[in-house]
């Protein structure tokens, strides 16, 4: 996620002071999620099971990798936007490990040091194809041994991208946006309900943390597990609701409020993800898994245009598909290298045609890399 400056973005400018829409409809998600959890019959106890599993199995690391980070960033003072001012000859690389970086906030960095002129557009191709997004998040937690393979393959892809751009590319799309970039609004001090966010994510950890181990974990401290993690997702729901941020956060902010805010964020697209795919197999009748065999050779190129699609949504149910083996690792690295996440909102506000081409730009090895590995290891990781 962010990791020194902000960009402005439509979202952005809502929340600094047009918030009353924003927010009603952050609300109403709330109670939806809510009416879903206590409703009668099969609904409320498989949408509670649900919530419990992208809690324990998502959320609790989300919360766990960015607390690490921030904090490591409050303790060391290490401002990336200067680092990438500095390294004129190894931007392209720093550019696609900050994609790399599970979170968009690293390719947002990058995008916005395009914009006020301290990295080439090769940076930006190498940044935006190197990134998951937070769907990232999501496929370290539940498939650690494909995220051990697609998050270098992408890092090597980006790069490469990013030199032959820079060296084939001969293009100016840099426009004058001086003034365009702001800082995320502050929060301030950290509150009551970032520490308890905390307090509740921690035993949570355990909790995925053993599954990961084949360990089941039924009660923890006296308390059912179904209760923590349920506690843990309204929280969630509330700090995102209520919250004046769209995603991003301010640096100055506390790495515990950064954590709280960021992982909430995160929760709703993934617990949206997993209600989706179960509601549709359980009460649509439908066998999404028969429906896809049924066209896979065009997977790969359906996840590849799915990863046009601005945002961190669309990229995490992809990611839900290819955990729940619905598609095949090919359209999953295809998506990967495609989608740009959140990155795209800031790339298009301030740079509309250098972000459009950058995207299509990493179509091209999204399209090598995801058909090659369907022709030749139709197979792998799947």
């Amino acid at each position: 996620m962010s990791m020194s400056t902000t960009v402005t973005t439509p979202q952005t400018f809502q929340a600094q002071g047009r918030l009353g829409p924003f927010r009603i409809r952050r609300l109403l998600v709330l109670l939806v999620f809510l009416a879903l959890a206590v409703a009668p019959g099969e609904l409320g106890p498989l949408t509670r099971g649900l919530m419990t599993d992208a809690y324990v199995q998502v959320s609790v690391f989300v919360a766990a990798t960015l607390l690490l980070f921030y904090g490591a960033e409050r303790v060391f003072h290490f401002d990336i936007g200067e680092a990438l001012k500095d390294s004129r000859g190894f931007q392209v690389p720093l550019a696609a490990l900050m994609g790399t970086t599970p979170g968009c906030g690293g390719a947002v960095v990058v995008v916005a040091a395009y914009s006020s002129g301290n990295v080439g557009f090769g940076a930006v191709v190498a940044t935006l194809t190197a990134t998951m997004g937070d769907a990232a998040f999501l496929l370290l937690a539940t498939r650690p041994d494909a995220a051990a393979v697609i998050l270098p393959l992408s890092f090597v892809v980006g790069i490469l991208s990013g030199w032959l751009v820079d060296r084939f590319n001969n293009i100016e799309f840099r426009a004058d946006t001086s003034g365009a970039c702001q800082i995320a609004p502050l929060i301030g001090r950290t509150r009551p309900q970032d520490l308890a966010y905390l307090l509740l994510a921690a035993p949570g950890l355990v909790v995925g943390a053993a599954q990961l181990g084949q360990i089941t974990i039924d009660t923890i401290f006296g308390v059912p597990v179904l209760w923590l993690a349920l506690a843990g997702t309204f929280l969630g729901l509330f700090i995102w609701s209520t919250s004046a941020l769209h995603a991003m956060t301010n640096s100055a902010d506390s790495p515990v409020t950064r954590m709280a805010e960021e992982t909430s964020f995160i929760s709703v697209w993934v617990i949206g993800a997993y209600l989706a795919y179960d509601y549709l197999a359980t009460f649509g009748g439908l066998d999404i898994e028969a429906a896809f065999s049924a066209i896979a050779p065009v997977l790969p190129l359906i996840a590849i245009l799915v990863g046009f699609i601005p945002g961190c949504g669309p990229q995490v149910l992809v990611a839900t598909l290819y955990v729940n083996g619905v598609i095949p690792f090919a359209a999953l690295i295809g998506n990967a290298i495609s989608n740009d996440g959140d990155a795209l909102f800031p790339a298009i506000a301030l740079n509309p045609r250098a972000a459009i081409v950058a995207t299509l730009y990493s179509a091209i090895p999204a399209l090598v890399v995801a058909y090659g590995f369907y022709l030749l290891a139709p197979g792998f990781m799947n």
